[in-house]
């Protein structure tokens, strides 16, 4: 978090008050980036620079200043830098000051080192201060991603979707990583004593009350979250098709026929009954880690999976921006958005379109791209900058 690099000089007038934004970005020992320091605006920012430059990587920096594993889903230990010709890793450190509607606010996240060695912890510090977990970041920062390893979201496994879920939630309920963080851990623990043959019923009772209290807390907050975003891609005309939203899965069923309550009281009878068959099989018969997100191409009524490459990445748009446009009525400020070599795939018109609303919502979106010509319409509206060899220069 040394703040001691070179800095990136401002403009001398920056544009008009907008939403959240990161306003420096330091890096110390992330991946390629011994240190490097950009001081930003609230506009959106464009990374420009060939393939391997370093651009993904800032990206991923930035995505750490909210819960989770960031965009790349890395272990920590594999983005501390080594220097070359050395096989000790330092591990990596990422500072930012970051203004919302509610004021500025300073952040700092990395892996920290312990007895001479990386360690798989990650510390956050908000104002200065040591913060209880990474839960705490969504009280300050909302963000969403789309990245080219996202373009199989819909043909993969259900896990990516409900992680793609998890993250349209946290902005409206900061609460729900907190939850998602206590739902894995309990997830993790009854399954390990059930491969060790433990049959403590009480341990395992209690093990099972939590994955039912955190489970149907996790899927209600997700169901209310789909439905207000597939109101608002309802409600969309444009370049970008309307999509209708819909959580698939038997708790998810549950909730809707009869009260939280009671769904909870039949997740715990369920894992009790199924003990035998997760002990064999491993993982848990019920709960929220078995939900699904479904996604329909409204206009086609066909089902996103069926769609083509380009449908799909524009339905991820959509939903994007929907949700970009609900948090900013709801909390004064669009979330940041990570969109990595997104326009490439995108038509004239709704590259067009994408910047305009970018724009009117006041959101810093944070684009990369090999070629500068395919931002053009974002000139004047956007910071720009060349990325090349870890080298960051304002264009």
């Amino acid at each position: 978090m040394n703040s001691a690099a070179p800095a990136i000089p401002l403009p001398e007038a920056a544009m008009a008050e907008r939403g959240a934004a990161v306003v420096r970005l330091s890096l110390t020992d992330f991946r390629c980036y011994g240190r490097v320091r950009v001081d930003l605006e609230t506009t959106p920012v464009v990374l420009t620079g060939p393939n391997g430059a370093g651009k993904t990587n800032l990206l991923e920096a930035v995505s750490f200043l909210s819960p989770g594993r960031g965009l790349r889903r890395a272990r920590l230990g594999e983005i501390d830098r080594c220097e070359r010709g050395s096989d000790e890793a330092m591990p990596w450190a990422v500072a930012a000051v970051v203004e919302t509607g509610r004021g500025t606010v300073s952040i700092g996240t990395g892996h920290e080192a312990g007895d001479g060695k990386a360690t798989e912890r990650r510390v956050v510090r908000i104002d200065g201060h040591t913060a209880r977990g990474q839960k705490d970041l969504a009280q300050h920062l909302a963000m969403v991603w789309l990245t080219p390893d996202m373009d199989r979201l819909f043909m993969d496994g259900s896990s990516a979707r409900r992680r793609f879920v998890d993250r349209l939630v946290y902005g409206f309920q900061p609460a729900h990583a907190g939850e998602v963080a206590a739902y894995e851990t309990v997830l993790r623990e009854r399954a390990r004593l059930l491969a060790e043959g433990n049959s403590d019923a009480a341990w395992l009772e209690a093990l099972e009350d939590g994955i039912a209290r955190h489970g149907v807390a996790i899927a209600a907050a997700r169901a209310e979250t789909v439905r207000r975003l597939d109101r608002a891609c309802a409600d969309r005309d444009g370049p970008f098709p309307a999509a209708r939203l819909a959580l698939t899965g038997e708790i998810d069923t549950w909730l809707t026929e009869m009260p939280a309550v009671a769904v909870e009281d039949r997740v715990r009878e369920t894992l009790r009954a199924s003990r035998n068959h997760d002990a064999t099989q491993g993982g848990a018969a019920c709960g929220a880690h078995r939900s699904d997100l479904q996604v329909i191409y409204a206009a086609k009524d066909r089902p996103a999976r069926e769609c083509s490459t380009g449908e799909q990445k524009a339905l991820l748009l959509s939903i994007l921006l929907a949700m970009a446009r609900e948090l900013r009525a709801e909390r004064g400020d669009a979330p940041l958005l990570l969109l990595d070599e997104v326009v490439a795939h995108l038509d004239g018109a709704r590259r067009a379109a994408l910047f305009d609303e970018i724009v009117h919502l006041g959101a810093q979106a944070w684009l990369t791209g090999t070629d500068d010509e395919l931002f053009a319409g974002l000139r004047g509206r956007a910071r720009f900058f060349r990325v090349l060899d870890a080298t960051v220069m304002p264009r």
